[in-house]
């Protein structure tokens, strides 16, 4: 997620920055994921609460072991001068059973003044698909 993107937003910007995430996200590279939040961001992603890069890095990795051939579309909401909200959907097949899934939710992202997301707040719903009916390749 670019950090030359900074608050305040606006409409073009904030598109730019949803995009930005969506691209970083798509990597699945924890390293270049963790390097759009501040040292000590704060999330809450589903039941877990966690805070810094280290923890957001370790949770990735998890995630990205379990959730095989990951792939994400995010999509602006709303925002505000420093913050972002957003929709967002992924697929991804399951590192247990080979069952395929999609991920419906919502995201809601606060920036500090140099672009760093300093709190994440994600909720989600997952279900599963036929292969054949994935949306994101």
């Amino acid at each position: 997620m670019s950090k030359s993107i900074k608050p305040p937003f606006t409409h073009e910007t904030a598109l730019a920055k949803v995009k930005a995430a969506e691209n970083a996200w798509n990597t699945k590279d924890p390293e270049i994921v963790a390097q759009a939040y501040t040292p000590d961001s704060q999330w809450r992603n589903r039941t877990e609460f966690f805070k810094g890069r280290e923890a957001i890095k370790e949770f990735l990795r998890r995630k990205w072991a379990k959730e095989l051939d990951y792939r994400l579309m995010k999509e602006l909401w709303c925002y505000t001068e420093n913050r972002i909200s957003v929709r967002f959907e992924y697929e991804w097949r399951d590192a247990e059973s080979d069952q395929w899934m999609r991920t419906h939710g919502n995201e809601h992202w606060e920036f500090d003044d140099e672009g760093l997301m300093k709190r994440r707040d994600m909720s989600a719903n997952d279900y599963p698909i036929q292969e054949s009916r994935r949306r994101y390749r």
